[in-house]
């Protein structure tokens, strides 16, 4: 697809930005660096797109009342608060009818909200963990669950709120674990059912039927990490404790991407997303959790490193998001 002076407007949430507002490292962990803006815009103009650098959210308002338009708009913008973040600048961009990359509001509130993502994928007739999520101190009492579990924030991303304590094998240890994390982030703790295998995440490009699997990169957290599944702080120090590899093309693999697949399409995710999958106690995969903007750092990120290692190009991998999004909305 020819792409030349196609007019892109890029909407990101830029890290120091944030940080020099005085938010914590934490807060902007999901925030993009430059590094990562810069390789997008680079990798865009590669293929002929003249790129506008918009900003974040309120930028992009304050450009559309003052009369600015684009093509497409490239948006990677988590947003800063709400269980809606995410949801935040396709909002906008549909208000005013202009087209953007990647999923809708409704796909990007309701993947955000981990157990609103899993009711629709249980519905479909799909494998994840059973869960139970707790609102208030008073609900942990009620989690019927069997040992060991798995605590996290509801809505949060980057291993935000997951560490050393978030595998749970005792009712106190679950207590003490969830009034922290109602406490620390403001939200819903999800407890899910511990799943004791082999990790990994999937890529897939492209829309609705012509959704397909891009590759699966499985992930090891290696001994004498900070914790030994796939938490805040091992994620921002991934290169030291992280060894990433090629799934093994297997019968494997194939089940893994096959849910995948069917988790994507479950859930009506758009142009690409990546999908984190664990096995159980018997080697059956089981949908943890999907991404639908995900990191697109060239060298660091999981989506690129997925498509490097299935020979895929970075400003291809740019190609086919941007082709789909076209597609989608008939440009």
């Amino acid at each position: 697809m020819n792409f030349n002076n196609l007019n892109i407007g890029f909407v990101y949430d830029l890290r120091d930005d944030y940080l020099k507002e005085g938010f914590t490292s934490e807060q902007v962990a999901e925030f993009d660096t430059e590094s990562t803006i810069s390789s997008i815009t680079r990798g865009l103009t590669e293929l002929g797109c003249k790129v506008d650098r918009v900003g974040n959210a309120k930028a992009l308002v304050k450009q559309i009342v003052a009369g600015k338009r684009w093509d497409l708009v490239f948006t990677i913008a988590e947003g800063v608060k709400g269980r809606s973040r995410e949801a935040q600048v396709p909002a906008i961009l549909e208000l005013y009818d202009i087209p953007y990359t990647f999923s809708d509001p409704l796909v990007c509130a309701m993947t955000l909200d981990k157990e609103m993502a899993k009711k629709i994928i249980r519905d479909a007739g799909l494998n994840t963990p059973k869960s139970y999520l707790v609102q208030f101190d008073a609900d942990i009492a009620n989690v019927k669950l069997n040992y060991p579990l798995f605590a996290k924030p509801v809505a949060e991303g980057t291993g935000k709120g997951v560490d050393a304590r978030s595998k749970i094998t005792s009712p106190a240890q679950l207590a003490e674990v969830c009034k922290a994390l109602l406490k620390q982030f403001h939200q819903p703790v999800l407890v899910e059912e511990y799943l004791p295998g082999r990790e990994s995440t999937t890529a897939i490009l492209g829309t609705g039927s012509k959704a397909r699997v891009l590759g699966t990169m499985e992930i090891r957290v290696k001994e004498g990490a900070p914790a030994q599944d796939y938490s805040y702080e091992v994620k921002e120090l991934c290169e030291e404790f992280v060894h990433y590899f090629p799934m093994p093309k297997d019968g494997t693999r194939q089940k893994v991407e096959e849910l995948a697949l069917a988790c994507y399409r479950a859930l009506e995710c758009c142009d690409t997303a990546r999908v984190d999958i664990r096995m159980d106690a018997n080697g059956s995969p089981s949908f943890i959790e999907i991404n639908p903007l995900p990191g697109l750092h060239p060298l660091h990120s999981d989506l690129p490193m997925i498509a490097t290692q299935e020979g895929m190009s970075y400003p291809q991998l740019l190609s086919e998001i941007l082709a789909s999004a076209l597609e989608r909305e008939n440009l």
